[in-house]
Parts: C-alpha cells; sequence; structure tokens
C-alpha cells in the first residue's frame, strides 16, 4: 500500500530465526503477514537443503531489501541466478533490479527488468508482477511504470488477487482513488478472505482524511483478522496523522496511542531482534515521538552489529537534549557511514540545525544543509513533511529564548525561509530577521557608547554595529515593499523598526551632519496610523513624533519641532523628551 516516502524510508525490518513449516507457500503467508524473521528462518532453511529451489533465493533477496541490506539482498539473488532453473533465474534477475532501484539506479534496474521479462512464456506472469510491484514500492516510485507491467501480468494472469492489491497500489499512489477501490475489490472477488486488499481499502478512507471512519474500518479489520499484524501498523500510522490536525494535549495523547498500536504490531509479528527494534525507533522517528526515541536509541548503540543509522536516532536526540556539539558529531558519522541514498531529508534537517546552533558549528556547512533538506522534500512527491515549516518554526522557538546562543542560531535558521520568495514563512522569516539584525546593531551602538563615555582614548569603530543596522533595513524592506493581507501584522513594526535602524545609522551627535535618514520611515508610520487607535498605537506615535520633532529642532524648524512634541504630550503627557523640548522652544 502507498505510504508516506519517509515512513518507506525508515519501515526497514530485521529478522531472527524461528521454527516452522519450511515451504514456500508458508514462507510467502508469513511475508504477508510481515513475519519476516520466521519467513527468513523457512527461506533460509529451504535455500540449504534444497539450493536448486530458485524461489526461494527470491524472497529471501527481498527480505534483505526490506530489512536495507542491499549488499546481502544482491548475493542471495546473485545465488538465485547462478542455482536455479531459467523460469527462476529470472524472478532473481529481476530481484538485482530491485537493488538496483533502491540504490537509485533506474537505468541498471530497466536493463536487468527487461532481460527477465523479454523472453518470458505464454503463462510466465511472476516477474511482471514483481518488476511492476517494485516500481510502485521503490524509494522513488513510478506508478505509470509499474502500472504498464502489472497490467501485463494481468494480462497473463487475471485470477491471482495480489496483482489486483498491487495494481490498486499504483493508482492510490497515483491519487486516483476511484480505480484503487475498483482493483482492491476485484481481488475480494478473488479471495474474500485477502485481508491486505481490505486493509487497503482502509488506507483509501484515510488517504482521503477521513480519519474516523478509517479507524472504524481498521478496528473492525483487527476484530475479525485479530493476529494479523500489519492491521496494527496501519492503525499506528492513521493515529499519527490523525494527530497532526489536533490541538498539543489532544496530539500527545493520540501520538501516544500510535506508540501503543505499533508495539502491539511488533508483538504479533513476533520478531524481538535488533533490526525490529530498528525498525520501532524509525516509526518513533516518522511520527516524531523523540522521548521514546531516546530511550530505544540508548539501548540499540549498545547492540552488537546494529545498523549504522542508529547515529541518527542518537543525533536526533541530541539536538532534541541541546547538546548540539555531539548531535554535528553523531550525524557526521551517520553521513560517513550510511550510502547516500539511505540518508533521508530528515537527516539533512538535523544536521543543519545542529551545525547552525553548535557555538562552534560550521554554520556555512549548516545552512548549506538545511537547503538540501528542503530541496530533497520537494523533489519527493509522496513527501508529506514540510521540513521548511520545522525550520521556521524552530527558528521562532529559538528567537523567543533568552540565551542569546539560541537567538543567534534562530538567525542562521530565518536566513533559508527569507531566501524563498514563494515560501509561506518568506515574509514572517525576513520580518524576524530585521528585528535580530537591528537587536544585534543596536547592542553594539550601546556598547561603543558606553566605552566612549567611560572615557577611552580611542572610540570603537562602529563599523560592524552599522552592517547589522542596514541589514536590518534591508529585511524590513522586503515587508514594506509588499504590503498585502500577510505582511499586514508586521507592516507597521517593520516601519518603525526601519526608522530605528536608521537613526543608528544618521549623526544624531552632529546636527549640521545629520540627514533624516530615519524621516521618511517614521512620516509614513504617522500617515499609516492615522484612524488607528491611538491608545493602542501610543508608543509608536510618540516616539515617531519625538524623533520628527527632533530632527526639525536640529535643522532649525521649530514650529514643526514644537508641532511634534506637543502631539506627543498629547497623548503622553508625562513624556520626557517632549516635556524637555517644549520647555525649550
Amino acid at each position: 500500500m502507498r505510504k508516506n516516502n519517509l515512513f518507506l524510508s525508515l519501515l526497514l525490518v530485521g529478522a531472527v530465526g524461528t521454527a516452522g513449516a519450511q515451504s514456500i507457500k508458508d514462507a510467502k503467508i508469513a511475508l504477508e503477514a510481515e513475519q519476516y524473521d520466521k519467513a527468513k528462518d523457512m527461506l533460509t532453511t529451504i535455500v540449504t537443503k534444497k539450493p536448486k529451489t530458485g524461489e526461494a533465493y527470491f524472497y529471501l533477496g527481498n527480505i534483505h531489501i526490506v530489512n536495507d541490506k542491499l549488499d546481502s539482498a544482491a548475493i542471495v539473488f546473485e545465488e538465485g541466478v547462478e542455482n536455479s532453473k531459467k523460469k527462476e533465474q529470472n524472478l532473481n534477475l529481476v530481484g538485482l533490479g530491485l537493488v538496483d532501484l533502491q540504490r537509485g539506479d533506474v537505468d541498471a534496474a530497466e536493463g536487468k527488468f527487461k532481460e527477465a521479462t523479454e523472453k518470458l512464456g505464454r503463462r510466465e506472469y511472476l516477474p511482471l508482477y514483481y518488476v511492476g510491484k517494485g516500481y510502485v514500492e521503490a524509494p522513488k516510485p513510478d506508478y505509470e511504470k509499474g502500472l504498464e507491467y502489472l497490467k501485463q501480468a494481468e494480462e497473463k494472469n487475471a485470477k491471482d488477487p495480489d496483482i489486483k492489491v498491487s495494481v490498486g497500489d499504483a493508482y492510490l499512489g497515483l491519487g486516483e482513488n476511484s480505480p484503487a477501490y475498483v482493483a482492491y475489490r476485484d481481488a475480494l472477488n478473488i479471495d474474500p478472505d485477502l485481508v491486505r486488499a481490505k486493509l487497503a481499502q482502509a488506507v483509501i478512507t484515510r488517504s482521503a482524511q477521513a480519519y474516523d471512519v478509517a479507524f472504524e474500518q481498521l478496528e473492525a479489520l483487527a476484530e475479525e483478522y485479530p493476529n494479523y499484524a500489519p492491521t496494527y501498523r496501519e492503525l499506528a500510522e492513521t493515529y499519527y496523522l490523525s494527530s497532526l490536525q489536533m490541538e498539543q494535549e489532544e496530539y500527545r495523547e493520540t501520538n501516544k496511542k500510535a506508540v501503543e498500536a505499533y508495539q502491539k504490531y511488533l508483538s504479533l509479528a513476533g520478531d524481538e531482534s535488533i533490526e525490529a527494534k530498528t525498525r520501532y525507533a524509525d516509526f518513533l522517528v516518522y511520527s516524531g515521538n523523540y522521548e521514546e526515541l531516546k530511550e530505544v536509541s540508548e539501548e540499540l548503540a549498545d547492540a552488537e552489529g546494529v545498523d549504522a543509522k542508529v547515529y541518527r536516532y542518537l543525533g536526533y536526540i541530541a539536538y532534541n537534549d541541546k547538546d548540539y556539539a555531539q548531535s554535528v558529531e553523531y550525524l557526521e558519522t551517520l553521513f560517513d557511514r550510511v550510502e547516500e541514498e539511505r540518508l533521508i531529508a530528515r537527516d539533512y534537517l538535523f544536521a543543519g540545525l545542529a551545525n547552525v546552533s553548535a557555538t562552534d558549528g560550521d554554520h556555512e556547512k549548516g545552512i548549506e544543509l538545511l537547503n538540501e533538506a528542503v530541496k530533497k522534500q520537494e523533489e519527493d512527491p509522496e513527501e508529506e513533511e514540510d521540513l521548511l515549516a520545522d525550520i521556521a518554526e524552530t527558528a521562532f522557538a529559538k528567537y523567543q529564548e533568552d540565551d542569546q546562543d539560541e537567538k543567534d542560531a534562530a538567525l542562521r535558521m530565518f536566513a533559508v525561509p527569507a531566501s524563498m520568495p514563494e515560501s509561506d514563512y518568506y515574509f514572517d522569516s525576513n520580518y524576524y530577521l530585521g528585528q535580530g539584525e537591528y537587536s544585534i546593531g543596536s547592542r553594539l551602538l550601546n556598547e561603543q557608547e558606553a566605552e566612549a563615555e567611560e572615557g577611552e582614548e580611542e572610540e570603537p569603530a562602529s563599523g560592524e554595529a552599522k552592517e547589522h543596522l542596514q541589514k536590518a533595513i534591508d529585511y524590513f524592506a522586503v515587508v514594506i515593499e509588499e504590503k498585502n493581507d500577510h505582511t499586514k501584522r508586521y507592516f507597521i513594526p517593520a516601519l518603525y523598526y526601519t526608522g530605528l535602524s536608521q537613526l543608528g545609522l544618521d549623526n544624531l551627535q552632529d546636527p549640521e551632519a545629520m540627514e533624516g535618514l530615519f524621516v521618511d520611515s517614521f512620516t509614513q508610520l504617522l500617515e499609516e496610523l492615522e484612524g488607528e487607535s491611538e491608545e493602542d498605537n501610543q508608543g509608536y506615535i510618540t516616539d515617531a513624533n519625538n524623533y520628527l520633532g527632533y530632527y526639525s529642532y536640529a535643522k532649525g524648524d521649530d514650529e514643526k519641532a514644537k508641532e511634534h512634541f506637543e502631539k506627543t504630550l498629547e497623548l503622553d503627557p508625562e513624556n520626557e523628551f517632549a516635556q524637555s523640548f517644549i520647555e525649550i522652544l
């Protein structure tokens, strides 16, 4: 069934040996129930006792693909090609093509698929079916190509319900729910007890965000088939997806149910291996349950033979614990030890956030990683996560903290959405960048003035402060120049802080040299506030009048200066700045 691609990339399961029947049929039943450890044990026994059973190599290789062990899968498929008869050689050649698809080498995959399917017998359809299924379930699915092969398989055997289910999966991936439903219905007409098809119909309902109905369907299936593990995995994903539309408290409660459903899935699958715990950790990453992930990742960190992607979990947890330097170290290890095609967009996100947040981090590299995360998400048509929103919201949260290092990190993060005019966070990010740059610039100016007042022999250079103030003006200009519904809430404060930034750039201490850089901003501010509540905007109005009054006074226009100061005193009779100038005037 179609899944969020992040979930597909994370849903990598393992296998351990269990006792059971040693037939291909029983192994396929275990595979459908996602009892991968049990199926692996059966298939390993079969290829050991009957090394010419090519079909067993094929299914065993597929388990290695599910476990994300592509090198092992390729070895098994190669053994299958070498040891099998022609018909089953084709299956294992398809398997080698599936490995290429997982690695992103589409051309190599297509070459193997063509070789495996071009000389099939009249009733030989399994290679066509598995090629089509492979395209549908690939990390970067090609549903159209998958349908081409599945339709060919269907022409050769219209009575195989598994083909119908995969056809439905392809249509669901294309967003064509009606033909998907028909395909699942056709599968059930062939086999009324095919739980996978019934489960797929519930997924169609979920894809329409009709979560209440989806829950009803899934819970009914769980009651009818209490030992069918995949139902609980779909329940877990449905709980998580539905939680995204909830308020914080309800979100946490629903997400807790998602974890419980997933634990039930693992219990029914009967797998207590390291790979199974890794799979559980993957779901916790997918659903954002970092508190639970911390405990699981610490356990995995000490496990022998654990997949290198354990550094993903450790890196994420270290970041959430604000141990940014350690997070950078873990994620660098992940990038070094894991093949590029196994990395997910969120890996680049956390690596970027960690580098940007670490005091001694590579901030430039961090921005590059954040941009790469957004790019990878946009390239994935099935990605439901909004990583740009994650960056913007993380930046906003850091900007609200008292810690100056966190505020500085926030500004670096805001730079990503602030450079993307098409982003929903473009204007917000530019505004907060303006605020941040103004804060830095004004702080530096205050420090310089304090040092000068203490009688320093040499006044500190103001170049750095002015650089930050000019940046603030440029960021605020993005908001001011695009007056629309989105920028409305920022428009007045952007004008105000632009004026304050221009004050810092002007020569206030030397009236003759003063350029009045701030005059237009404060004049426009007062014009924009005409007719608005004076009480709600008192600070803006009084400050603007005071600064404009001071400028008029400095330039010898006493009448205009007096007019501005009197407007201030109308709103704030105790305003000392205006009072002092009125006395002088």
